[in-house]
């Protein structure tokens, strides 16, 4: 069967030692199936050894020219790619080398039989989306960055709470004071947002959830919103706070800053097996099923 997939991009976890191995066994594997393999510059340049026939490519590249994309790595090494890669409709596959794995959930073990399944156009396609965030001071933009899980508004260092203002287009909805807010998507509804008691929310829900950090009102929840919304958030004086996109960049935010949220153009393709299964891969991670330990 001649695959749909004729290059495929190899990304791996940044500074993990057994990558190189992960990375060349795949390699090896997809060479044998007369692929076109590149393997992403940053991955490379993290690896003594190159594999033969491999090409280096950075992500614009990638992005570019690539019908598949598999990232090797954990949920972090997912998310990165993603983002490097949302202007771009390459389709992403995630072998796990991290610990929970719920965007990367091909094992190791398993991963050249299900790989070789998905080239052979046996798999299933998601399509989730983004968020696109903006903060602005004094009415000029100072940052607009991606993000695939959340958005975190965070007293950060500080041991004290802070106070914002929140807005749902345009409507004023109430002022909380609190450690700060996580502004998610069903995707990172697994993440962060889980560890605040956010709701778990399905991938194919078009929703954002918004999930208060220890608010300082017994009657505070977690709220979802429609992804059609603008959400707001104004951090009030005399506060300081650490603003988060996907836990990888931050934003240092001042008093009479305004956070603005929406949805962001285009999807992210994600790709699994054939037999994979959302609910299966919940009890999984989250040991749903497991029988109590006794004492």
């Amino acid at each position: 069967m001649k695959s749909a997939f004729r290059t495929v991009a190899l990304v791996g976890k940044y500074k993990d030692p057994g990558v190189e191995g992960a990375v060349l066994d795949v390699a090896a594997f997809l060479d044998s199936r007369g692929h076109t393999v590149w393997i992403e510059e940053g991955t490379a340049g993290s690896m003594p050894g190159m594999c033969p026939g491999c090409t280096t490519r950075d992500y614009a590249a990638i992005g570019r020219g690539a019908d598949l994309v598999v990232v090797l790595g954990g949920d972090g090494t997912m998310l990165h790619a993603a983002r490097r890669l949302r202007e771009h409709d390459v389709p992403l596959v995630g072998i796990n080398r991290g610990r929970l794995g719920f965007l990367t959930d091909i094992s190791r073990e398993e991963a050249v039989r299900h790989l070789g399944d998905i080239l052979d156009g046996r798999y299933k396609e998601e399509q989730r989306f983004m968020l696109e965030a903006t903060v602005s001071r004094d009415g000029v933009e100072r940052v607009r960055l991606p993000a695939f899980n959340d958005v975190v508004l965070s007293k950060g260092e500080s041991g004290r709470l802070i106070e914002f203002n929140v807005s749902v287009d345009g409507e004023y909805v109430y002022t909380q004071r609190s450690d700060g807010m996580i502004v998610s998507t069903p995707t990172g509804s697994t993440a962060y947002s889980l560890s605040a008691n956010g709701p778990i929310l399905h991938p194919t829900v078009q929703c954002i959830a918004l999930v208060p950090l220890a608010p300082h009102a017994l009657t505070a929840r977690p709220v979802t919103l429609p992804d059609t919304c603008r959400i707001e958030i104004e951090l009030l004086a005399p506060h300081e706070a650490g603003i988060f996109f996907d836990g990888h960049e931050r934003f240092e935010a001042h008093p009479g800053d305004r956070l603005s949220i929406r949805r962001a153009p285009g999807t992210v393709r994600l790709l699994h097996p054939e037999r994979y299964s959302y609910f299966a891969m919940l009890r999984e991670k989250l040991h749903w099923s497991a029988t109590p330990s006794l004492p």
